[in-house]
């Protein structure tokens, strides 16, 4: 199996269809389907069962997976080693982050490095989403969250508290709830996935039990924009509240544990001059930012 084939195979095993497989090889269907029953002919073995949901591997099609996935992994790691030997200050460099984060910090870096180095073209990728560097999805990660992966180099470039804020708009109206009183007679708004996870949900420490949680927002940019428009007080970073003209409530109190801001990429890739320039100019951007 080439590795053409092996992509080809590869991108039906994890999308399950052959539409799906189409769109992330940048491909049409009907091609992908004949390259799937050319490679299952010249192997002599079916590899997938075609289902009413989707193509679903066989027993020798799992076999086949892990041997693809080794393969994969090879290209990968012999890709990310060239470019990082490239000295050109030129060619693409894929960041992925939060849409708030890009908004604030990401967005304003591209520009100083547009300015410096024109030839330098930056693709951003702001979601939820965590995107892979190991499988090249991405070239570096500005998250929230530090990777275990011990091929990936982190730095965390800054730190910010949490509080409380909400609105002036909202403070005329509703006033300012009473520490002690789990916001009794307060309108909240909240980061969806912590309304997922098992634990207490606390704004600042304090129970959310008499509250009333009028919006669950997927993203962080959400929550800030939620915040402005008088919905309700909600949890963020002190600088981004502070940058959004919102009135913090509370200051003596902040959540336990701050937000960290971590720029991931792949030890590999470290050195490569685009990569690096990147970097120079994120890490810039975040620089004394909330200290």
């Amino acid at each position: 199996m080439n590795w053409d084939d092996a992509r080809v195979f590869l991108a039906v095993c994890r999308e399950s269809t052959l539409r799906g497989a189409a769109r992330v090889l940048g491909v049409d269907q009907a091609t992908v389907g004949r390259r799937v029953n050319a490679l299952e002919k010249s192997l002599g073995a079916t590899l997938f069962l075609r289902t009413s949901e989707g193509y679903a591997l066989t027993a020798v099609g799992e076999a086949a997976l892990l041997s693809v996935e080794k393969m994969e992994r090879s290209a990968l790691d012999l890709e990310r080693q060239v470019q990082g030997l490239d000295d050109r200050l030129t060619g693409t460099v894929r960041v992925s982050t939060t849409d708030s984060l890009a908004i604030d910090f990401l967005i304003p870096s591209i520009a100083r490095l547009h300015d410096k180095h024109p030839d330098v073209r930056v693709q951003l990728d702001a979601s939820t989403q965590m995107l892979s560097l190991a499988k090249r999805e991405a070239d570096i990660a500005v998250r929230n969250q530090r990777p275990d992966n011990p091929d990936l180099i982190a730095r965390r470039i800054a730190r910010w508290p949490l509080g409380l804020f909400a609105s002036q708009d909202y403070i005329d109206r509703h006033g300012v709830p009473e520490p002690g009183s789990l916001f009794e007679g307060h309108d909240l708004v909240v980061y969806q996935p912590h309304l997922q996870s098992k634990k207490e949900l606390t704004l600042v420490s304090e129970p959310l039990g008499r509250g009333r949680i009028v919006a669950a927002l997927s993203s962080s940019l959400l929550v800030r924009r939620s915040i402005a428009a008088g919905i309700g007080i909600g949890e963020i970073p002190v600088c981004t509240g502070e940058r959004d003209g919102l009135v913090r409530l509370w200051p003596e109190r902040s959540r336990p544990l701050p937000y960290d801001v971590w720029l991931v990429t792949h030890a590999d890739l470290r050195h490569t001059a685009r990569v690096r320039v990147v970097i120079d100019e994120i890490v810039a951007a975040f620089a004394g930012v909330g200290e």
